[in-house]
């Protein structure tokens, strides 16, 4: 069920939103101007064994994050073919998208592979290529923008970490994509001066707006407002983990305590 929160602070559960199926892909428009949302939008991609269709936003930058297997398989990956040129993408990885670029997914295994996709802003044009067949040019150790997650430096802030994935180090002049830690308990209410998405990746937790909260967990989105005093509160005893995405890029680092 989707949650309205103080200032206009979405909440919902990617699972419970309705699915738009093309070939073996799925897809789920979870935030977006529809839901409240000012520029920045998050959707959940499901790639199903096979080739996929392709994806293009040709007016905004589009980062995605490749989510963990649901049952720790070893052998979960999926290879993306990015204007026609292959690379093979292990879970726990962000991907670049530049406004234009086309994304095709093969799925070799029968688990479907997800990736989480904000656009920035969110596009007005985005066009699925009605083409099921392997692009001719496909090549192996191609120039795509793919960033795992392992190779990026924990920055620690207060008792907690952020790992930055997607920012203007890599290219990307709109849109910051990193992934964060939070221990039990709660940090000071604060804002930021850019409209937030965040994805749930693990543990249990509440998300405060100014006096409101609901609970989240694993699978919950999550859209704050620009200058909307939040927090989230870990209420688990281990690691409250979180995909997060900014536009206009920003540091994590940055916040204004309410």
């Amino acid at each position: 069920m989707s949650i309205v929160l103080e200032g206009g602070c979405f909440v919902s559960d990617w699972r419970e939103t309705p699915t738009v199926i093309s070939g073996t892909l799925s897809e789920r428009k979870v935030i977006g101007k529809s839901t409240g949302a000012q520029a920045i939008s998050l959707r959940v991609l499901e790639f199903a064994q096979g080739l996929s269709p392709g994806l293009r936003a040709t007016d905004s930058d589009d980062v995605l994050y490749f989510l963990e297997s649901p049952n720790n398989s070893d052998d979960y990956a999926c290879d993306i073919f990015v204007n026609g040129r292959m690379h093979r993408v292990a879970p726990q990885t962000g991907i670049y998208l530049r406004p234009g670029e086309t994304l095709t997914a093969r799925n070799q295994s029968k688990i479907p592979a997800v990736f989480v996709s904000c656009q920035c802003p969110e596009s007005s044009t985005s066009v699925i290529v009605d083409s099921m067949t392997e692009p001719a040019t496909a090549i192996k150790d191609c120039d795509t923008l793919l960033i795992r997650l392992a190779d990026r430096e924990a920055i620690p802030t207060a008792d907690r970490w952020y790992r930055v994935l997607v920012d203007d180090e890599i290219g990307s002049q709109q849109v910051t994509q990193f992934v964060g830690s939070i221990p039990p308990g709660r940090a000071p209410d604060h804002f930021h001066t850019y409209e937030e998405v965040l994805f749930i990746l693990r543990g249990e937790g509440r998300m405060w707006a100014g006096q409101t909260s609901t609970p989240i967990g694993p699978g919950s989105c999550i859209y704050l407002p620009k200058r909307q005093v939040h927090c989230v509160e870990n209420t688990g005893t281990g690691e409250l983990r979180l995909l997060g995405v900014f536009y206009p890029a920003g540091s994590p680092a940055v916040r204004y305590e309410a």
